[in-house]
């Protein structure tokens, strides 16, 4: 697993991270929001996403973003590419437990579904440091422990190459930065992957279309799995609230002086009797050390959730029915094994996560209503789709 020296490491290695506190959003007048919530085409209902004054969309860093994101080019073995982990039919998530990268090494963590991801304060499942799309895009390309796309220091001009080399991308690079000759190189690459996702915006399920006035749009059941989310009995909403579905959340509106960045226990495991999970993944103790967090891990976006199975940071938890089964129980019961533990007992777990009894019809409806969170059209949008398979 990527210690913090690594971590480290990635994040001083480009003037364009936002590791530096220095790094600053950029401020956007009412006509400028016009031009972006256009280009990014971003809902009526949604805020503009945070956008880092180091990396101003535009239509064509869009365009080679699209191109890299499906593009294997971008892995030193060329075997892999961003869209290998991240599917768009699955909501950008990959279906598995866990993936493996380029060289075959198994990763440990669950891929994330990307829709919203511009909205999130901080990314991946457990990192403090990783404040922009354009410090966790380092890691994929860049890392060797685990190797992802292992475009390594050795790697590296091999890679530039390729497109440097590319007539079509000789073009698509001049023209997303059309004040640089440089031709291709890895932070232009990052710029344009980043840009690429924040246009990844997911708004128009039939929750979407219920909240804005379509009393048509979720069934009754679905109305009363609603109701349930946002109950005290479940309490879902306590960390997958807000229009993303996440308690981790800001926009372009946030004021960073008073943003959160919440992380949870929530009894997945308790080796030990001590709160610890498995040592290959600790969450955010693996960065801060400090033994509070073990198990500590960032509430994802609930959006086009149905798609995005199986769950947790480990994918080890393969349905829905299973997840609420979890959370009913106050944690989950491992009897036997390397990581048997009650996590009922887990002395870290977040207070939220008590246990409750539920019926059928309840734990029926919540799902319901989760499913209601689907955006087919997300899933279908041609805008994101693999431009390699295009006539």
């Amino acid at each position: 697993m990527q210690n913090i020296l690594s971590i480290i490491v990635l994040c001083s290695v480009s003037y364009l991270t936002a590791c530096d506190s220095s790094s600053e959003t950029t401020v956007v007048t009412s006509n400028e929001e016009i031009d972006l919530r256009q280009l990014l085409k971003v809902p009526e209902h949604f805020a503009i996403p945070p956008i880092p004054d180091f990396n101003v969309p535009t239509r064509e860093k869009i365009e080679l973003g699209r191109r890299l994101f499906y593009d294997t080019k971008l892995s030193a073995n060329q075997t892999q590419s961003c869209a290998s982990c991240h599917k768009q039919s699955l909501a950008f998530s990959d279906g598995k437990v866990t993936p493996k990268g380029s060289t075959g090494e198994q990763l440990v963590r669950n891929s994330q579904g990307l829709a919203n991801s511009a909205y999130h304060p901080t990314l991946t499942w457990a990192n403090k440091v990783f404040l922009e799309i354009e410090d966790q895009l380092q890691v994929p390309i860049r890392a060797d422990d685990p190797v992802e796309l292992g475009v390594t220091p050795i790697y590296v001009d091999e890679v530039l190459a390729r497109f440097n080399n590319d007539n079509v991308y000789i073009g698509l690079f001049a023209n997303a930065f059309p004040e640089s000759s440089t031709g291709a190189t890895l932070n232009k690459i990052i710029q344009a992957l980043a840009t690429f996702c924040r246009t990844l915006i997911s708004g128009d399920s039939p929750y979407d279309r219920y909240y804005q006035g379509d009393k048509t749009a979720l069934t009754q059941q679905q109305l009363l799995g609603f109701q349930l989310f946002n109950g005290e009995k479940f309490e879902c909403f306590h960390c997958h609230g807000g229009i993303n579905f996440s308690t981790s959340y800001r926009d372009n509106n946030s004021n960073l002086g008073t943003q959160t960045y919440p992380f949870f226990n929530n009894g997945l495991y308790n080796l030990n009797g001590d709160g610890s999970y498995p040592t290959d993944d600790q969450g955010l103790f693996d960065q801060t050390f400090n033994p509070n967090h073990r198990g500590f891990f960032r509430p994802p976006s609930l959006r086009n959730v149905a798609l995005t199975a199986p769950y947790m940071h480990d994918g080890s938890i393969a349905t829905l029915r299973e997840v609420i089964d979890h959370y009913l129980r106050g944690g989950r019961l491992i009897e036997n094994g390397p990581n048997a533990g009650d996590g009922r007992l887990n002395p870290l777990k977040s207070g939220l996560v008590r246990g409750f009894s539920a019926s059928e019809e309840e734990i029926a409806a919540v799902i319901a209503f989760l499913e209601s969170l689907t955006d087919e059209n997300f899933v279908n949008n041609p805008d994101f789709s693999n431009p390699f398979s295009e006539k």
